[in-house]
């Protein structure tokens, strides 16, 4: 829910957070210099920092959380499940479905699914979401079963021992075969939902790529291993060197939502592959997810040079 403000000419000069204090008393101080750190609050159209003086004529615009319901209940739904033990479980998410319960978003995640998975296979501890992927990427995810896994897992991903490559059909063709991206990333300064190197609260984020195959020089399929985890940090970072996904139209606009007239179905980016070392036994494992077939579709169409309209 957005909330607007106005600063009139009777209010007297004070910081941005103590103002909301007094409009959003539900809400802590503490919890609100949190929201406006992650850019749920814009001062003219700009994040803004807790300390930010307001001052006559100002418009602030407050994204107020909705509130959470007092439970998530499971949903059936079939899941692609690679691995499966008791403490964690590897699958295939396919792309569409939101990970984790959020605002908009209560019912009909992964998240859902799982509990119910869980609770049929007569599992007693709650899911933990070790990690995310968007709701458009498909591929592979590793989802604990215990806080014990849940702790050891995290820590890989923290320290970055996790192997992840990903694979993505991208907009023109990088000049160079592979290299390294290495861009610092954050909040976008104009769009707090994107993340980009034009931000106030910059993070370091690395990742390497490789041309694995050209279509021309309309596009190409490249696979992607980040060695840090931002947010949206291959789509930013793709976006940043001039080669947005396929699909992708909150960092590459239209241009990038269709070929030639085929209608792109989603953002192209697929988590190929995920290695970790397992949390009782020690041992190191990968998971592979094939390729999905609207992801496999696209990049037919691309290969064969045949663009079909859409019907």
């Amino acid at each position: 829910m957005q909330t607007q403000f106005v600063i009139s000419a009777g209010e007297h000069p004070k910081r941005l957070d103590v103002f909301l204090a007094h409009r959003e008393p539900k809400l802590s101080r503490a919890a609100l210099q949190r929201m406006i750190t992650a850019g749920w609050v814009r001062v003219n159209r700009q994040i803004a920092k807790s300390s930010q003086r307001i001052k006559v004529g100002d418009v602030i615009v407050f994204d107020a959380p909705q509130a959470a319901p007092l439970r998530i209940d499971g949903e059936t739904r079939q899941l692609e499940i690679l691995l499966e033990d008791q403490v964690c479980l590897v699958l295939n998410k396919p792309a569409g479905i939101v990970v984790h319960p959020s605002p908009g978003h209560w019912s009909n995640t992964l998240l859902n699914a799982l509990l119910d998975h869980c609770a049929r296979g007569g599992a007693v501890a709650t899911p933990g979401m070790v990690h995310r992927l968007d709701k458009e990427t498909s591929g592979v995810m590793v989802v604990a079963k215990t806080e014990e896994a849940h702790r050891k897992l995290s820590v890989q991903f923290e320290r970055h021992t996790i192997t992840r490559h990903y694979e993505a059909l991208v907009a023109g063709v990088p000049v160079e075969s592979e290299g390294r991206i290495d861009a610092t990333l954050g909040p976008d300064r104009h769009n707090p939902k994107r993340t980009s190197n034009q931000t106030a609260h910059p993070k370091p984020a690395i990742t390497d790529y490789r041309v694995e195959a050209a279509f021309g020089e309309a596009a190409a399929r490249i696979v992607l291993s980040p060695h840090t985890g931002r947010t949206h940090q291959i789509r930013a970072h793709l976006h940043t060197i001039g080669h947005p996904i396929l699909g992708d139209r909150a960092y590459g606009g239209e241009r990038v939502g269709a070929i030639a007239g085929y209608e792109i179905p989603r953002v192209m980016l697929h988590a190929r592959t995920l290695g970790f070392t397992h949390p009782v036994t020690g041992m190191y494992g990968e998971w592979t997810a094939d390729t999905p077939s609207d992801f496999a579709r696209v990049q037919g169409v691309l290969c064969d040079g045949q663009l079909e309209r859409k019907a």
